[in-house]
């Protein structure tokens, strides 16, 4: 009786450490409209969701896999990532950034060149309740409190509606991701497209495909996504701001 207790503790021991630990976030390929995208859904409720931009020494992370071993220092693993803002040349954030409760720049609210600067754009801002996106004016008239926020444009959705700019007949087409919330701010969906899509064709798949009622553009250029379970560890030009779900190493 003794040897097969002991045979049935190893085994559910065994088990108990390859059993895949549970998390609020999943992802998977979809198509829409044609285009085809890979969308990672977190419940911002329950994980810990947050931006990263550089490590202890100044110096900005530009890869996942630099990421990833700074948390492996401080017995944490990367759940999922994507880039999360457009950024200058030293890879600092052109708008608003706010890590950890540090603001590190401030709100741009004027009209400018470049996709940034169609206005409206907006602010993905999260805290330990949840995600949300906000059209700026809204956001500067709110402040919420953010404990991570990164400014981006142009917004996608906003309130139901589509960035008035975007015109169904476009030709500018490009790999594209973004973030949309729900009201409550529980869901944070991540979106990239593996085709190329125009701006409608992308808002248009956050609005009735996703039923999200706010969306934000994070880039077109440098778009990258982290996503193990996909098996995704998307390489090329250093990034600036990342938003990641990190979890302690057990």
């Amino acid at each position: 009786m003794l040897r097969r207790g002991l045979i049935t503790l190893a085994l559910a021991l065994a088990a108990t450490a390859i059993a895949p630990r549970a998390r609020a976030v999943t992802c998977e390929n979809v198509t829409h409209d044609d285009n085809r995208y890979t969308v990672c859904e977190v419940d911002a409720s329950a994980e810990h969701l947050g931006l990263y931009l550089t490590d202890d020494t100044g110096r900005p992370f530009g890869h996942f896999t630099f990421l990833q071993q700074a948390l492996e220092e401080q017995d944490k693993t990367l759940v999922f990532a994507m880039n999360a803002g457009m950024y200058h040349s030293d890879r600092s954030p052109v708008g608003h950034y706010v890590q950890d409760g540090t603001e590190e720049m401030r709100v741009i609210s004027s009209a400018g060149p470049g996709n940034f600067g169609l206005l409206p754009n907006g602010v993905f801002c999260i805290s330990d309740k949840g995600a949300r996106v906000y059209e700026t004016r809204d956001f500067l008239a709110q402040k919420p409190a953010c404990r991570d926020a990164t400014q981006s444009g142009p917004m996608l959705v906003i309130d139901g509606q589509l960035h008035p700019r975007f015109l169904p007949d476009s030709t500018s087409r490009y790999v594209r991701n973004g973030v949309g919330t729900s009201k409550d701010g529980k869901r944070a969906v991540f979106v990239i497209s593996q085709n190329t899509v125009t701006f409608y064709d992308f808002a248009l798949f956050f609005r009735d495909a996703l039923k999200l009622p706010d969306a934000l553009f994070l880039d077109g250029n440098i778009s990258r996504l982290y996503a193990p379970s996909l098996g995704r560890n998307d390489l090329g030009r250093r990034m600036g701001p990342i938003v990641a779900v990190t979890e302690p190493l057990r």
